[in-house]
């Protein structure tokens, strides 16, 4: 996906960079897309901007390539984290200041009252052209395997709005009926009514977590992608399991599709009360941890003024 858009990041970054050296600001705030974000950083630091530079959410340099960290230092005067153990990973592998400012889904999200015995269940084949292609016929099994299921009331694909077109264009055929939805209302709507949620790896298995959604997990990775996975030794990907630091929800990385193991596990979550409660559980201390230590990025910012 990267690739094929290459030449118009490039040019992206570089306009980023003229706007930098141009404007002077006081301070610059880069979000996220990591790679984009420190080349911009640099090159604005070549350029000569002077004034400090701050990076909103952290690199996961505790997953993967952690010599990332190091390269950071005089790159970022800061890095704001969003997940609450990356300012000790960060230090433990000699990058730059990190402070922990809070997810943006806790105060989007709250945390519902039980799980409904009878509801939608939510399909998220992830948000990128490339992840939907790879897992949009798993999600298509799932539905088909579990639409007579006495749990199941229909299925409800959240997605981008950038992706609705394609995405409606996918599903028309399928045997089972699946409501795409596209704005945050109707993603917030249902995550409220689910009963449960197969999800790609992502962010969005944290907001499944912090709403209180059971799910499992899985990604169907391109060859690059899951090289560097096992490179790395095959570490855990899904947020919650992260957090936790054990699996709290199953998960299943693979280079090939594996419809049956994600179906199996679905079953389960709807046939074992048992299953999704030791979720639930684990979903609680997760979001009560995510609480705790939170600083206040505005103040973060401000400070280095």
């Amino acid at each position: 996906d990267v690739i094929a858009r290459f030449p118009l990041l490039w040019w992206r970054m570089r306009q980023t960079v003229r706007a930098i050296c141009r404007a002077q600001p006081a301070i610059v705030v880069l979000v996220d897309s990591q790679v984009f974000s420190a080349t911009a950083a640099r090159q604005a630091r070549q350029a000569g901007y002077e004034g400090p530079i701050l990076l909103y959410v952290a690199p996961s340099v505790w997953a993967w390539k952690p010599e990332r960290a190091m390269e950071l230092n005089g790159v970022f005067d800061e890095v704001l984290a969003v997940l609450p153990f990356e300012p000790r990973a960060m230090a433990d592998l000699g990058g730059p200041e990190t402070s922990y400012v809070g997810h943006p889904a806790l105060a989007q999200i709250g945390f519902r009252n039980g799980v409904p015995e009878r509801g939608p269940l939510l399909l998220l084949p992830g948000s990128r052209g490339g992840e939907l292609r790879r897992h949009l016929p798993v999600m298509e099994q799932v539905a088909a395997a579990l639409a007579g299921h006495r749990r199941v009331s229909g299925f409800v694909l959240p997605t981008p709005s950038s992706q609705l077109a394609e995405v409606n264009a996918a599903v028309a055929g399928w045997a089972s009926p699946v409501k795409v939805v596209s704005t945050p209302e109707e993603k917030a709507d249902a995550f409220t009514a689910a009963v449960a949620a197969a999800a790609v790896s992502g962010t969005v298995t944290l907001e499944l977590a912090l709403v209180g959604v059971p799910m499992a997990v899985t990604y169907i990775a391109d060859p690059g992608q899951h090289r560097r996975w096992v490179r790395a030794g095959s570490p855990r990907a899904a947020l919650p399991n992260i957090i936790a630091g054990h699996e709290v929800v199953p998960e299943r990385i693979a280079a090939e599709p594996q419809p049956a193991w994600l179906i199996g596990e679905m079953q389960k979550l709807l046939d074992a009360p048992q299953v999704a409660s030791a979720q639930l559980e684990a979903f609680h201390a997760i979001r009560a941890t995510m609480e705790t230590g939170i600083s206040d990025p505005a103040g973060r910012v401000l400070s280095h003024l």
